[in-house]
């Protein structure tokens, strides 16, 4: 095998691993939830706001990675945060005090968790200029895996020890993982960490195979600050903004409307591990035809698809019609993970990826934190879900609009 297309595969498993290990640690903070309630008597409003705050840790922490990816190269980013990680899962078992919790969870686990996403997609971005997409889907199926995996681990050992040996076990071990993984990452095929354009264009043939066609839907390469004056950065920001609002809000409130509309605890359950289980598939097909027809154009099927299953949800209201909605749902919803990052690069190119994926995915975070709760605030006042899911599809076709408007606004301007 070619030693540049070996490289850029080593690089894909390796970020295949830090997400699933990164969001699988994530995921497992709801089995802490419960055994902090237990052991402090803390309320949900207190736990749950170190979520919070790690949210927005992780999105203004990963402008600065982005921008230090571009920069200096993934290796030493990723190594960064895999100690913040790490260290921070370790002191966890040290807790004894809220302000604790929101130090160690919120900031110091929210760096660790910074750069799961924007370094990871951004060097794939690099690596892989022909089959952006499809490579960008192997590495959310890693994100996946470690949904479904990691927080049965952390699950295992609370119930062979505690919660506080069991995040020590785990942080050590997540630590080790992550640094390992660390050291495979390269910036980009000719390896100059410090290059303002990355010579990807001149390496593509050597990090796609020679029978991928060349992208007929590629955009100029642009600086972070030329971007930033453009109105298609701020389009997308406002995306992402919206459809988070949408998936996180999706995420943490279908359980407790199944259950109120007569599902068992374990039924309902069942319906995020159908959402996780199926939107494999959503990033894989989305990810393979990012390749053919371009990111924005993924994204406006996303939308469709999304559209129609939060319609459906308004008036599901027998188990059956939970699956189905939550089938439809699922594979929008991997698909809006995938193609983020293609599109990102697609419409500005690679030079300042890094720091232009940050930006996108900061207004990301706005979104998962006002949507969830603004939902939540919809129902305590209603005691119903149904005009906070309508005013999910009204954001699902803004959001529509908004990504129709790139078309008029794509950069068209040459590399500055």
């Amino acid at each position: 095998m070619n030693p540049t297309l070996r490289a850029g595969y080593s690089v894909v498993a390796a970020s295949f691993l830090i997400q699933g290990v990164a969001i699988g640690g994530m995921f497992a903070y709801g089995l802490l939830f419960a055994e902090m309630i237990s052991t402090f008597g803390w309320s949900r409003a207190t736990i749950a706001g170190a979520i919070s705050v790690a949210t927005l840790t992780m999105g203004i922490v990963g402008v600065l990675a982005g921008r230090l990816n571009d920069r200096f190269g993934p290796r030493g980013v990723l190594s960064v945060s895999a100690a913040f990680y790490g260290v921070g899962f370790m002191l966890m078992s040290t807790l004894s005090e809220p302000w604790q919790l929101y130090l160690i969870w919120g900031v110091i686990v929210g760096i660790g968790l910074s750069t799961h996403d924007v370094v990871t997609l951004g060097t794939v971005a690099r690596w892989f200029p022909r089959r952006r997409g499809f490579m960008s889907a192997i590495i959310k199926i890693g994100t996946g895996c470690g949904q479904m995996t990691i927080p049965v681990l952390v699950a295992a050992l609370v119930a062979a020890y505690d919660w506080r040996i069991a995040c020590q076990v785990f942080g050590a071990g997540a630590f080790v993982v992550l640094m390992f993984a660390a050291q495979f990452m390269r910036r980009d095929p000719g390896g100059a960490a410090a290059a303002p354009a990355a010579p990807a264009a001149a390496a593509a043939s050597e990090a796609a195979p020679a029978s991928s066609p060349a992208p007929s839907h590629s955009g100029p390469d642009l600086s972070y600050r030329t971007a930033l004056r453009l109105p298609a950065l701020w389009l997308l920001c406002a995306h992402q903004a919206l459809v988070i609002a949408c998936l996180g809000t999706v995420t943490i409130h279908i359980v407790p409307h199944a259950i109120d509309l007569g599902l068992s605890r374990t039924a309902a359950a069942s319906l995020l591990a159908t959402i996780g289980g199926i939107s494999l598939l959503g990033r894989l097909t989305v990810g393979f035809t990012i390749d053919r027809i371009g990111g924005r154009r993924a994204l406006l099927a996303s939308y469709c698809l999304l559209f129609v299953a939060l319609v459906w949800l308004q008036f599901a209201d027998k188990p059956w019609m939970l699956f189905v909605f939550a089938a439809a749902y699922a594979i929008a919803h991997g698909g809006f993970f995938t193609a983020i990052s293609p599109t990102v690069a697609e419409l500005f190119g690679t030079r300042a990826h890094g720091a232009l994926f940050g930006t996108v995915l900061f207004f990301g975070t706005l979104g998962s934190a006002v949507g969830p709760l603004a939902a939540g605030a919809s129902f305590d006042a209603l005691g119903s879900y149904r005009i906070a899911f309508g005013m999910l599809c009204v954001l699902a076709a803004t959001g529509f609009v908004l990504i129709r408007r790139l078309a008029r606004h794509r950069p068209v301007l040459a590399s500055t």
